[in-house]
């Protein structure tokens, strides 16, 4: 397969305290093919340093295009990493989904999440969405739109889900995965939203063509 078709690896990265069994990140790495996640140390007590760093490492030992899925503080990792990384944009990271970022400007001095904030300023140097709740607990929908805009990512309104983890109770979150399929077969999160609905009919059919082909 010529590198330019290559299919891209799915790079997953937690927040903290890592995805459980049930939360959406976890079901996607048993589901999908090319799928790993990342393994950033300190899942309880997070340091930013030490998880720029292995997220780093991470996104390089992955040979080919690549795209990053992460939730909650590990989309802030992935912003101070592309933030820090002169190379970001030579990593062939095809695109980035971030998925309900917590507000780090204004966390308490001891919180575990005090050392990635305030949230960096900087243009994602590769396509990105940025997907919020409209009741997430741990950021306004207003705030989310303000990183949207911060890092030059497509925002997407993705309902009321609170924190989009778990205990949302969202399954494989079939939302996500089409919005997954924008940056997968377009390589571009800024197509109308009217497109998300096709592209779902599309992987519908074809996991149809799948099983009784």
């Amino acid at each position: 397969m010529p590198v330019s078709e290559q299919a891209p690896t799915i790079l997953i990265i937690p927040g903290l305290n890592n995805s459980g069994p049930d939360h959406w990140q976890t079901r996607w790495q048993q589901r999908l093919p090319n799928t790993v996640r990342a393994e950033l140390g300190g899942w309880d007590s997070p340091r930013k340093s030490a998880w720029v760093t292995n997220l780093g490492i991470a996104i390089r030992q992955i040979a080919g295009p690549k795209i990053l899925v992460a939730h909650s503080l590990g989309c802030h990792a992935v912003a101070w990493w592309a933030k820090q990384e002169p190379e970001a944009a030579d990593l062939d990271i095809k695109g980035a989904m971030l998925v309900a970022p917590p507000d780090v400007d204004s966390v308490a001095k001891g919180s575990p999440l005090a050392s990635f904030g305030p949230a960096p300023r900087t243009l994602l140097p590769f396509p990105a969405l940025l997907v919020a709740s409209q009741n997430d607990p741990y950021c306004a929908i207003q705030h989310s739109q303000k990183l949207s805009r911060r890092w030059r990512a497509r925002f997407v309104n993705a309902g009321l889900f609170g924190h989009i983890n778990a205990d949302s109770d969202i399954g494989d979150w079939p939302y996500g995965l089409s919005l997954l399929d924008t940056l997968m077969f377009t390589g571009n999160p800024f197509v109308n939203p009217a497109l998300i609905a096709r592209v779902e009919t599309l992987r519908l059919n074809r996991r149809r063509s799948a099983t009784f082909g």
